[in-house]
């Protein structure tokens, strides 16, 4: 399928591609949380947080980035950052958060998610930020273990709306 990650290229998402951040993101938010989660909680965190509306308010915002991460011209998946008053959880806001990095499940194991971490971790360093941290939800254990693989320590949780579901994240950190 995507054996060759020779084509691979991380760039920044700019608003005049927000038709593929919104589709990117909501096709492997389902993909990754459908399963486990009521249609009626899905539709109503897609519509609220991956809306056109929303996304764009989150491009303009200058306290975050979101990265593509292309294989051979494809978007292969995608990565958000958060500083200041963008975090989530603004008793970490000194630091750089992950908000989102997720991967399409065709190129999942091919490197992306590894190469969108390296960005990551770059940026961290190119804004003098002490250390980075992310949010998991607790029931996410491929993703968990991706990012213990990657160095990332828990160190305390936060809680996640998502529709009328009120679930817990797992905060990690690197660094």
């Amino acid at each position: 399928m995507h054996n060759s990650l020779s084509r691979l290229l991380i760039s920044r998402v700019l608003p005049s591609a927000l038709t593929e951040l919104q589709q990117i993101s909501r096709d492997t938010f389902f993909d990754t949380f459908a399963g486990f989660n009521t249609p009626e909680d899905m539709q109503r965190y897609m519509e609220h947080n991956l809306g056109a509306e929303q996304l764009s308010r989150e491009i303009e915002n200058p306290d975050s980035r979101f990265f593509f991460a292309r294989v051979n011209g494809e978007i292969a998946g995608y990565l958000k950052l958060n500083t200041r008053t963008a975090c989530t959880d603004s008793r970490y806001a000194e630091a750089l958060e992950i908000e989102r990095i997720y991967v399409r499940k065709e190129f999942k194991g091919t490197g992306v998610g590894q190469a969108l971490m390296e960005k990551a971790r770059e940026f961290m360093l190119e804004l003098a930020l002490p250390w980075l941290w992310l949010g998991v939800w607790e029931k996410n254990e491929p993703a968990i273990r991706f990012y213990e693989k990657q160095g990332f320590l828990p160190f305390d949780t936060h809680g996640f709306m998502l529709g009328n579901d009120l679930q817990t994240d797992i905060l990690m950190r690197w660094k």
